[in-house]
């Protein structure tokens, strides 16, 4: 399979061939972010503007090309944080090189299908206070660093995880939802880059890709974008701060 980019455009348009030993590292230059303190979203939707495809997760939306894309997005970031409805209903495997920081208001993790060596402190749990107890007892046995934060009502502002992950050092961070939580962290506006894979399918699900919770419209700028070979979209795009005024 070949990555095209098409955005920047250039008279030699870059190609990757993905089975090349160097696809990899011409990857992660592509994907580089701009400074240390980073927070992305890495989201894939159908063509339809689902983020799940009719098998009900996002599996049926992607391919080599978005698998290998999301490695180096991976590779380049201190944690992923994720929704636990999206460790629940997909399950995760623990990144190679970075952390996993799993989010919850009520502390059911059941069924959370965490695979991997998790190693003491690679495995994080956000949770409010009361949520604690059903966080240890859900786990079943998997070792996690549960972090406690404040809540109103069994929710907790997205400032505070973030506040609390890059309290640890965590500095560049990637959400991969679910949808909720994608959408919670755009209206908090702390979202510096959504890169987005569209798979070239029209779906019978019907996942917003950031749930009901936006509040309000958002301008973008396409600052990187690539194509492959079965035509699928792969999009850097820059969230701009709303004007001061």
């Amino acid at each position: 399979m070949i990555l095209t980019r098409v955005v920047p455009s250039a008279v030699d348009a870059e190609r990757i061939e993905l089975g090349e030993d160097r696809a990899l590292q011409a990857l992660a230059a592509l994907y580089a972010p701009p400074k240390p303190e980073w927070l992305r979203l890495n989201l894939v939707v159908s063509v339809n503007g689902s983020a799940a495809g009719g098998d009900g997760t996002s599996d049926s939306l992607t391919n080599r090309a978005d698998r290998m894309i999301l490695r180096v997005i991976r590779s380049l970031a201190d944690v992923v944080l994720v929704g636990a409805a999206s460790v629940r209903a997909e399950g995760y495997h623990l990144p190679r090189s970075s952390r996993l920081a799993v989010l919850t208001g009520t502390g059911d993790l059941a069924g959370h299908k965490v695979r991997g060596d998790v190693e003491p402190g690679r495995l994080l749990v956000i949770c409010p206070a009361a949520a604690v107890a059903r966080v240890e007892a859900t786990l079943d046995g998997v070792a996690a660093e549960i972090i406690v934060v404040d809540d109103v009502g069994g929710c907790i502002a997205p400032a505070t995880v973030i506040e609390q992950l890059r309290g640890r050092g965590l500095a560049h961070i990637v959400c991969e939802g679910g949808p909720s939580l994608a959408g919670q962290l755009i209206n908090a506006d702390v979202v510096d880059e959504l890169c987005l894979s569209t798979g070239p399918v029209i779906t019978t699900a019907q996942l917003p890709l950031l749930g009901e919770a936006v509040g309000a419209d958002r301008r973008l700028e396409l600052s990187q974008l690539l194509v492959d070979d079965a035509s699928g979209l792969y999009a850097r795009w820059r969230l701009l701060r709303p004007a001061a005024g």
